[in-house]
C-alpha cells in the first residue's frame, strides 16, 4: 500500500490492472535495505510485548502460503478487496479463505476513488463484495485506504470540503451496513492537505498510519490527540510463504486487544 515516505503523495498500491511500484521501483532499490532495517529495529523490547506483527497484501503479491505466513509469526492482515465501484482484486477470495484458514485475524480494505463515485456508493460495492464483517474471532472491521492515485491529481480533483463529505458519506454507509466503524488508512500528509487538517474523523475510526522508516509515524489532524492503532512501517518487508517484498506493519497494543477489536467488544 503505502508511500515513499510520510511528505509525500507517491502511491503505494497497484493501478487496478497493472502491477504496483513502477512509480517507487526505483526508490525502493536504493532505500529497501535502509527501511527494513529501520522497521525492523525501532520497537524496544517493551514495545515488542505490546505490537502484534501484521501485513496487508493484495493481487501483487500472487499466491501466498498462509499457514506459513502464519507460522513466521504474522498475526493478521489486511487483504485487498475493492476498489471504486467495479474492481475487486482477483485474487481476495481465495487470500480471504485461506488467512482464516491458517488462523490469520483478516480484514479487507478498500482502494477509494472519491473522484469516480459517492463515498455511499463506494461503501456499498466494499461490504457487498469482501468488505463484510461477522463476529467469528479471526474478521477485522474493513478499511478504506485514502490516498494519491496512481496518476491524476492527489485529491482527486475534491474541495477539502468535498473529500470530508465523500469521507463521511463511506463511513455511515459501512457503519448501517456491517455496525462497525471503518478503519481509516491514510497518510499525514494526503490526510491533511487533502481535507484541510480535518479532526471529524479521530474520535469515530481507527487510524492505519502509512510512515516508513521512522521511529514513530506522524499523525494526520486529529488522531494526533489520540495515538494509532495500526501503522505500515516499511513496504519493503519479506515473510515466509510470500515471494518478494511486502508491506508489514504493527498493531498497537496485545493480541488480546485486537481481538477486541476484531470481536467489537
Amino acid at each position: 500500500m503505502p508511500r515513499l515516505s510520510n511528505l509525500s503523495f507517491t502511491t503505494h498500491r497497484e493501478a487496478p490492472r497493472n502491477p504496483r511500484r513502477g512509480l517507487r521501483a526505483a526508490v525502493v532499490l536504493l532505500t529497501a535495505t535502509v527501511l527494513t532495517i529501520a522497521g525492523l529495529t525501532l520497537a524496544s523490547p517493551a514495545q515488542a510485548q505490546t505490537r502484534v506483527a501484521g501485513i496487508d497484501v493484495s493481487n501483487y503479491q500472487g499466491s501466498i502460503n498462509w499457514t506459513s505466513v502464519r507460522n513466521s509469526g504474522v498475526q493478521w492482515a489486511y487483504i485487498k478487496a475493492t476498489e471504486g465501484t467495479t474492481y475487486k482484486d482477483p485474487r481476495f477470495n481465495t487470500n480471504y479463505v485461506a488467512a482464516y484458514n491458517a488462523g490469520v485475524i483478516r480484514g479487507a480494505y478498500h482502494f477509494a476513488r472519491p473522484g469516480s463515485s459517492s463515498g455511499t456508493a463506494q461503501a456499498d460495492y466494499f461490504a457487498s463484495n469482501g468488505g463484510g464483517w461477522s463476529a467469528d474471532n479471526l474478521t477485522l472491521p474493513g478499511a478504506v485506504d485514502l490516498e494519491a492515485p496512481p496518476s491524476g491529481a492527489a485529491c482527486y480533483g475534491l474541495s477539502t470540503t468535498q473529500m470530508r463529505t465523500w469521507i463521511t458519506d463511506f463511513y455511515n454507509r459501512y457503519k448501517a451496513r456491517t455496525g462497525r466503524d471503518v478503519v481509516i488508512y491514510t497518510t499525514a500528509s494526503w490526510w491533511n492537505s487533502c481535507t484541510g487538517s480535518w479532526t471529524g474523523m479521530a474520535s469515530k475510526s481507527p487510524l492505519w498510519i502509512a510512515h516508513w522508516g521512522a521511529t514513530s509515524p506522524a499523525l494526520p489532524a486529529g488522531w494526533s490527540s489520540t495515538t494509532w492503532t495500526f501503522w505500515q512501517y516499511t513496504a519493503t518487508g519479506s515473510v515466509s510463504g510470500i515471494a518478494g517484498n511486502v508491506d508489514r506493519d504493527h498493531f498497537n497494543g496485545s493480541r488480546d486487544r485486537l481481538l477486541a477489536l476484531a470481536n467489537n467488544t
